[in-house]
């Protein structure tokens, strides 16, 4: 296995995806199948859309089409198809949005709902596909059944709070879909544990997986930016670390 590179890994991770609203600037560039531009925008911290991050047409700043509530996170599917994962009480959901059939909303719809709500997606278009991953699964490999509009993704990283019986046991997990073989695989993070971090307060904000050594890298909140081990569940370093 290759050693790893860290100024490359760096780079990877200012691309990688994080939660909204804080990573809205990591969310993927999307253009539909007939070519027009979606982008996303972040409608600050105050006021009845706070917190809020929307996709529109660029020629329709006004009319967005989805909304996202915090903590959701889009992935690319295909041009037809644009994922979003977020977390669902004591599971992951998935969905997936045809842009081409999303139709636009006025934000004085939403406007305070957000703030109010455990939901994480706003849309008047309901999704295409979606399905749940329980956060129960324990440690290793396990079958899921993602539904074929979702199923081109290679691999997806899903950092998420995973239940400790303990102070001493891990707090965080990674769950690794591999949609295309209906598999995922969870890797609880045995370093991030009560006794070691303050947990709420510092948490493992995105993750992924360096294109050359294959070795799995991301951030902490509150912490800094770490590379695991070869197993994906122990910490090899830090990158960079906060006092």
């Amino acid at each position: 296995m290759a050693i790893p590179n860290l100024t490359s890994i760096r780079q990877q991770l200012e691309r990688t995806v994080g939660p909204a609203p804080w990573y809205w600037k990591t969310f993927p560039v999307f253009h539909s199948a007939a070519g027009q531009r979606l982008f996303w925008t972040h409608h600050g911290s105050e006021g009845p859309v706070g917190y809020l991050v929307s996709l529109a047409l660029e020629q329709e700043a006004d009319h967005p089409r989805l909304a996202l509530n915090t903590y959701s996170r889009p992935f690319i599917v295909s041009p037809r198809c644009l994922g979003i994962w977020c977390p669902e009480g004591r599971s992951i959901r998935f969905a997936g949005f045809n842009p081409e059939r999303l139709e636009p909303f006025d934000l004085a719809e939403i406007a305070g709902w957000f703030k109010q709500s455990s939901d994480r997606i706003y849309s008047k278009t309901p999704p295409i596909a979606e399905f749940e991953v329980p956060l129960t699964l324990g440690p290793g490999m396990h079958k899921i059944n993602p539904p074929p509009e979702l199923a081109a993704v290679d691999e997806l990283i899903v950092p998420t709070s995973y239940k400790a019986m303990s102070n001493d046991d891990p707090a965080f997990a990674l769950f690794v879909l591999y949609l295309q073989a209906g598999l995922v695989e969870v890797l609880p993070q045995k370093w991030f544990t009560a006794s070691q971090y303050q947990v709420g307060k510092q948490w493992i904000s995105r993750a992924a997986r360096d294109q050359e050594s294959h070795r799995i890298f991301g951030e902490c909140y509150g912490a800094g930016t770490f590379l695991l081990e070869e197993d994906g569940c122990r910490l090899a370093e830090w990158m960079d670390r906060k006092s």
